[in-house]
């Protein structure tokens, strides 16, 4: 019986990932907004030029497929670079040899070329020599230079949804089965390993092989559930902290909290602790938004985040977690607000573009001998006012209500006290936005 340790010397020690890469945009699995009929690849490829194509998105979601499936389907040569070892040298011989016979580079990780290498390839492109494309997991228009973005199409792929990652596995056991090589799990198990692979083919598809050559016998490998907690024990999260996951992931958190969903809040917060994110910048997230999202709703919301922000700088992972835990979830349940951030958001607008408004001579400073000769008179002391409080004009031509509008709703929140607290003294209802 031939065994896996066969199919891999067959497959010139090939990964099963590399051994199941489509041939055509027909075998691709996922990613229907690019594949479909009348999209964008589809419509060059009928043509027979590419142009410059940039694919963005996270790992093993098809961005090497994709490119060799159009390379198969326009019939160019197709020559593979990437970004870290290729030479300005590399370049330029397919640059030479592409003004002899039909040629399609690609540039795996080609946010890590260096000026001059980007200089090299956006004269190819520039002249139209060969088909170009690039793939990258980080986003572009932070990561590439804008010469290469503005001559370049952009294409977004996304994480394969679970349903498209079982097909996936279903396609990898079958090819390990018509190699002689039983792999069986359950519909449960295979879920798993499908929902645990975050969206990347190409680890699901590196799980399989491993608990294949892991676990293989004289006959079908058999999944079991501690065959499964042995693969994961130390399995990683799709989390780079350098990247674009690392934005993303600590905007669906900060989302989370202002949407007052705990249960995402946490989940969210689970991921960056996974991942060894700094519990300092979880922190200083959380006290952003303490003020940013709950504001005059819940005062205290600020004051148990900024004590979770000096907490974790003397205590580390993992009781650190509760402590950003405890915070995060504050946020998350409190009433929200947004007038602080909003109220200084507009007002610094208005200094910035209109002229600024002269300081009135009963605000002007008065402690210093001459003052009152210069004007600097009739302020009226608050305090000396049985109601704390006078009738005074504090700022000349700023209508009351343009910059702070008050967002209390129907809890009874600090903000809300304080707007009726207001009325009663003054007699006139606070600005509300709603």
């Amino acid at each position: 019986m031939s065994d896996l340790f066969d199919i891999v010397a067959q497959s010139r020690s090939q990964p099963l990932a590399a051994v199941l890469r489509p041939k055509t945009l027909d075998d691709i699995i996922g990613q229907p907004h690019l594949i479909a009929a009348g999209s964008v690849l589809r419509r060059r490829i009928a043509a027979g030029h590419l142009g410059s194509v940039v694919l963005y998105g996270p790992p093993g979601v098809g961005k090497t497929s994709i490119a060799r499936a159009v390379g198969n389907m326009l019939g160019k040569a197709f020559r593979p670079l990437h970004a870290t070892r290729a030479g300005v040298k590399d370049i330029r011989a397919i640059a030479d040899e592409a003004r002899i016979l039909p040629v399609l580079i690609f540039v795996d990780e080609v946010h890590r070329f260096s000026a001059t290498q980007a200089d090299d390839l956006l004269a190819i492109c520039e002249d139209g020599v060969a088909d170009f494309i690039g793939a990258t997991t980080q986003n572009p228009y932070h990561a590439l230079p804008k010469a290469l973005i503005s001559r370049s199409t952009i294409l977004k792929l996304e994480p394969l949804t679970i349903e498209d990652m079982e097909t996936v596995l279903v396609r990898g056991m079958n090819h390990l089965r018509a190699s002689g090589i039983e792999v069986t799990m359950t519909q449960e198990q295979l879920r798993l390993v499908a929902g645990r692979s975050g969206g990347d083919a190409r680890q699901a598809l590196t799980t399989l092989e491993s608990l294949a050559v892991g676990h293989m016998a004289d006959g079908p490998v058999a999944i079991t559930e501690a065959m499964l907690e042995d693969a994961y024990q130390a399995a990683a999260v799709n989390y780079d902290r350098q990247g674009d996951m690392h934005y993303d992931v600590t905007s669906a958190f900060v989302k989370s909290m202002r949407g007052s969903d705990p249960d995402a809040t946490l989940y969210w917060l689970a991921r960056m602790i996974h991942a060894g994110e700094d519990p300092r910048f979880i922190a200083r997230r959380i006290m952003i938004h303490a003020s940013e999202d709950v504001g005059l709703a819940d005062n205290s919301a600020l004051q148990t985040a900024v004590a979770a922000a000096q907490a974790v700088e003397m205590i580390g992972y993992p009781e650190a977690r509760i402590i950003l835990a405890h915070a995060a979830l504050h946020v998350a349940r409190s009433p929200k607000s947004g007038s602080a951030c909003r109220g200084i958001s507009l007002a610094l607008e208005a200094v910035a573009k209109e002229a600024p408004a002269h300081v009135p001579l009963h605000l002007r400073d008065a402690h210093y001998k001459g003052a009152e000769k210069l004007g600097h008179v009739g302020y009226q002391f608050p305090h000396d006012d049985p109601r704390g409080w006078v009738d005074q004009d504090d700022a000349p031509g700023i209508a009351s209500g343009r910059f702070y509008q008050s967002d209390a709703r129907h809890t009874p929140t600090f903000e809300r006290r304080a707007d009726e607290v207001w009325k009663d003294i003054t007699g006139n209802a606070t600005p509300r936005r709603f």
